[in-house]
């Protein structure tokens, strides 16, 4: 990564990813069509520009072919949305991420060949449903259609075993990627790491399965 970054659209999504890479020393071109929102972002982003991205000479004016890697955060107008993404693609961009408002918004996304696609607020829903629904699992973090991590706490079930004892991945077809206690994360445990109470385990595999997993802690 060369650590430089243009984001366009401004609003809240666009915003805390300005915010974000900003605060980890990123150089970071925000982008919006309105100048208030501009303003806002004109001393905490490297530059801050108001532009219409739809105009392909505008996107070639501000350089973004230069940049690595092009965030389009545009909220409610897919028309823009879709006709950006598309003029980032033709100017040769490498990696572009799109915040998508709806299914057909993804699909046409996909045809046009964004990198990237992200539904933050359906995203958002189903971490908070999930937290909802489970007392085990503690997070939730799509990966696909059909993968997803999950953190699990170790419950009476999981604690004071090893995982060769539990062996998850036989029993369920999924594989515990890390375990962090306290402060401490223990990347790809070996199979005699024994399971503490307190512990959260971070397990990686398909949604089915890990569905039976999170059945199997919840009976009694």
């Amino acid at each position: 990564m060369t650590g430089e970054f243009a984001v366009i659209g401004l609003g809240r999504f666009g915003g805390s990813i300005v915010r974000e890479l900003s605060a980890n020393g990123y150089d970071v071109l925000a982008i919006d069509a309105d100048e208030e929102r501009v303003n806002e972002f004109m001393g905490l982003a490297t530059h801050a520009v108001i532009a219409d991205t739809t105009d392909e000479n505008v996107l070639k004016s501000l350089g973004i072919r230069n940049f690595e890697h092009v965030i389009v955060a545009i909220g409610e107008n897919i028309q823009a949305s879709i006709l950006t993404t598309l003029i980032l693609k033709e100017l040769g961009v490498q990696i572009i991420t799109v915040k998508a408002t709806n299914d057909y918004h993804e699909k046409v996304l996909r045809r046009i060949g964004a990198d990237n696609i992200v539904h933050p607020e359906r995203d958002m829903g189903i971490r908070i449903a999930n937290g909802l629904m489970s007392q085990s699992i503690l997070d939730y973090l799509e990966l696909s259609n059909e993968h997803s991590i999950v953190e699990i706490k170790a419950s009476d079930k999981l604690s004071n075993k090893s995982l060769i004892d539990l062996d998850l991945r036989a029993k369920y077809g999924v594989n515990i990627v890390a375990v962090r206690r306290n402060d401490d994360v223990i990347i790809s445990p070996q199979a005699d790491e024994m399971i503490l109470p307190e512990d959260i385990l971070i397990i990686i595999g398909k949604d089915t399965d890990l569905d039976r997993l999170e059945r199997t802690l919840r009976s009694r």
